[in-house]
């Protein structure tokens, strides 16, 4: 049996469910557990790293025989954090999402593969996700069926990063049109970090939905 185990360190993070799913699917053949702290790890033959906010050092990831990372950018370009969100912001429709090999240096590991994924320009936070969580498990999958039989590729290029994003970049400038102002409402988790502006001294939450 395979043995996986799966550090997601945010328990609202939307994915969860998606990982839920998941670990029943591929029971009883492999035996798959999510954990939201590294000091509870098994050790065993996968773990993979999904919206996971610690440092997994060489002596956690030894015990594994591979210790994967889920990336949503086609690195080296686009290190960092919430890369996805950044890049929809820049105007991309057409992203790639990685699996690479954990590293000490951040997302500098190597790549095993990679997945494009469309997300349309009329997608709002939810269904922005479901686009990547659905990626993210295609990619669970191609990890059991082929990493014992594949070699991971050095990264290449020059490298990109993206910050961390606060509750603050989620802040709309009431000035501006809704035209303007659409992607920021549509990437803003509407739950986790709201899209909010602040008008006449008060504060106000927008949430964006589609009819």
């Amino acid at each position: 049996m395979t043995h996986v185990d799966i550090l997601c360190s945010d328990p609202q993070h939307g994915v969860n469910a998606w990982l839920e799913r998941w670990v029943a699917r591929v029971a009883p053949e492999v035996d798959a557990r999510i954990h939201r702290d590294m000091a509870t790890l098994r050790g065993g033959d996968f773990l993979f790293l999904v919206s996971c906010h610690q440092i997994i050092g060489a002596a956690v990831r030894e015990r594994f025989r591979h210790t994967l990372v889920l990336h949503a950018s086609d690195l080296p370009r686009g290190r960092g954090m919430s890369p996805h969100v950044w890049q929809i912001l820049e105007g991309q429709r057409q992203l790639t999402l990685t699996l690479l090999e954990a590293a000490q240096a951040l997302d500098a590991g190597r790549i095993w593969h990679q997945v494009q994924f469309e997300v349309p320009g009329t997608a709002v936070c939810a269904e922005i996700h479901q686009h990547l969580f659905d990626a993210e498990i295609a990619l669970m999958d191609w990890a059991l069926a082929h990493c014992d039989h594949s070699s991971p590729s050095e990264q290449s290029g020059e490298p990109s990063y993206y910050r961390k994003r606060s509750p603050a970049d989620s802040q709309l400038d009431p000035d501006q049109t809704l035209a303007e102002a659409f992607d920021l409402l549509r990437v803003s988790d509407p739950d986790r970090y709201p899209a909010f502006f602040e008008h006449r001294g008060r504060r106000y939450r927008l949430r964006l939905e589609p009819m």
